[in-house]
C-alpha cells in the first residue's frame, strides 16, 4: 500500500468519525437546553441512530454492493448529509429538527460500512493493517470533543445556555462536505462481480441466514444478552453529556474523550486478557463494568467526588471492548466461513438496531418518570436515572454468568 493511499484512507476515517463526534456527544444537552425537548422527544431523536442501523444493510446490500462504486456512494451520502446537517443547524424547534436528523442518520449509518469497504479493498492483509487505519477514526472523534470544549468552548455553561452548541452541527456539516468531496478522490472501489445465483438474498442482508445459530444454546444466551446490554449502553449515549453539564462539570465534552482514549488502550490489552481468561470471563468483566460505571455516576459529583465521574468515563474502554469486540470474535468463531457475514449482520441488527432502540426509549421513559425530581434536586434526579441502567447491567451479568456454559473460543485475529 502506497503512502498516498494510506494517507487518503486515514484521512477518510478521521473525518468519518470526526463528523459523528462533532455533534452526537452533545446532542442530548443541545436538545434539552436549546430546543426545550422533553425526555421522550430526546429519545425519539436518538432512536434515529438505531433506525439508521436497521435500514443501513438494505442500502449497502441492495444498492452499494451491486451497482455503484463504494467511494462514489460515500461521496454522495456525505454531500447530501452536509445539507441535512446544515438544516439541523438552522432548526429552532424539535418538530422541525427531527425530520432532518432522521434523514441524516438513515444516510450516515451506511457510510460506516462504506469506509470499511473502501479500506479493505486496498489492504493486502486487513487483519493486521486495518487497525492502523481505523485508529484515525477514534482520533477524529477525540479531536472533535477536545475542539468543542477547549478550542471553541461551546459546552461551557454560559455558552451552551446561549445556544453555542448549535455550532456543532455547522462544524459537522463542513466536515461532511469536505469528506463528501474528498471521497471522489479515493481509490476506485467498484462492486465485486458475482454470479446471479450468488447474489445476496433479502434474508442474508439482514443476517437471517445466520438465525440457525440461535439453536446453539450458548449463542442464544449471548444473542439475548447482547440485546439487553445495549439498553444501559443507550443511557450513556443519551444522558452522559447532559448529566455532566447539569451537575456542573467543566468541559464535559472534552472530558468524555477519556472514554475513547480508554477504548484504544483496552483494545491493546484485550488479546492478552482474552487469551488468558477466555471468552466468558472477558465478557462478564465487560458487563460488570457497565454496572460499576453507572454506580459511579449515581454517587459521584462535580466536586470532591469528581474522580468517580472520570473513572466512570474511563471504564468505557472495558465496557465497549470487553463486551462488543469480544462478542464479534465469538460470533466469528461460531459462524464459520459460510455464515460469517450474516452472523455479524445479525448481531449488529440486534445490538445497534433493536437493543439500542429499546434502550433509548427506556431512557426517555425514565427521564419522564423522574422529571419532577429534576426541578427540585438535579443530583437526586440523576442518581435515580443512573441506578436503573446499573441494575439492568447487573441482571444481564447474572443471567450470562448462570446460563452461559464456558467454552474455548479461538480466533486467529486476536491471537496475532
Amino acid at each position: 500500500m502506497s503512502t498516498s493511499i494510506r494517507f487518503k484512507l486515514s484521512f477518510m476515517m478521521f473525518l468519518e468519525f470526526f463528523i459523528w463526534g462533532a455533534w452526537f456527544v452533545t446532542l442530548g444537552t443541545y436538545l434539552s437546553k436549546n430546543l426545550q425537548a422533553q425526555p421522550l422527544e430526546i429519545a425519539n431523536v436518538f432512536s434515529t441512530q438505531s433506525l439508521g442501523a436497521i435500514i443501513a444493510p438494505f442500502i449497502i446490500g441492495m444498492i452499494a454492493d451491486r451497482y455503484f462504486n463504494a467511494e462514489r456512494i460515500l461521496g454522495v451520502l456525505h454531500v447530501v448529509g452536509a445539507v441535512l446537517m446544515y438544516q439541523m443547524y438552522n432548526a429552532t424547534e424539535i418538530s422541525s429538527f427531527y425530520p432532518y436528523v432522521l434523514a441524516y442518520m438513515v444516510l450516515y449509518m451506511p457510510t460506516l460500512s462504506l469506509v470499511n469497504s473502501v479500506s479493505f479493498r486496498q489492504l493486502s492483509n486487513p487483519e493486521k493493517q486495518f487497525s492502523n487505519i481505523r485508529i484515525w477514526g477514534t482520533i477524529g472523534w477525540i479531536v472533535a470533543g477536545l475542539s468543542i470544549s477547549y478550542l471553541f468552548k461551546w459546552d461551557a455553561a454560559e455558552a451552551s445556555s446561549a445556544g453555542a452548541l448549535k455550532n456543532t452541527f455547522l462544524m459537522g456539516a463542513v466536515a461532511s462536505l469536505v469528506l463528501g468531496l474528498f471521497s471522489f478522490t479515493l481509490p476506485k472501489t467498484p462492486p465485486v462481480k458475482i454470479e446471479s445465483d450468488q447474489k445476496p438474498s433479502f434474508a442474508s442482508i439482514i443476517g437471517l441466514d445466520a438465525i440457525k445459530l440461535l439453536k446453539d444454546r450458548n449463542f442464544l444466551i449471548f444473542f439475548i444478552s447482547s440485546i439487553l446490554i445495549c439498553i444501559p449502553l443507550a443511557f450513556y449515549y443519551q444522558n452522559a453529556n447532559p448529566f455532566l453539564d447539569q451537575i456542573g462539570m467543566e468541559n464535559p465534552t472534552g472530558k468524555m474523550t477519556i472514554g475513547q482514549i480508554s477504548e484504544v488502550l483496552f483494545l491493546l490489552a484485550l488479546p492478552v486478557f482474552f487469551s488468558k481468561f477466555g471468552f466468558k470471563k472477558t465478557i462478564l468483566v465487560g458487563m460488570l463494568a457497565w454496572a460499576l460505571r453507572y454506580i459511579l455516576f449515581a454517587y459521584g459529583n462535580a466536586g470532591d467526588l469528581s474522580f468517580m465521574l472520570i473513572l466512570g468515563i474511563a471504564l468505557h474502554g472495558i465496557c465497549y471492548d470487553f463486551f462488543f469486540v469480544s462478542g464479534q470474535i465469538y460470533t466469528d468463531s461460531k459462524a464459520g466461513i459460510k455464515y460469517k457475514s450474516a452472523a455479524q449482520g445479525l448481531i449488529t441488527l440486534a445490538t445497534y438496531g433493536v437493543g439500542q432502540l429499546i434502550g433509548f426509549w427506556v431512557a426517555g421513559f425514565i427521564g419522564e418518570k423522574y422529571a419532577y425530581l429534576q426541578e427540585a434536586n438535579v443530583a437526586d434526579f440523576w442518581k435515580q436515572t443512573w441506578i436503573i441502567p446499573a441494575g439492568i447491567a447487573f441482571v444481564v451479568f447474572i443471567i450470562f454468568l448462570v446460563a452461559f456454559k464456558d467454552e474455548k473460543v479461538e480466533n486467529k485475529v486476536i491471537s496475532e
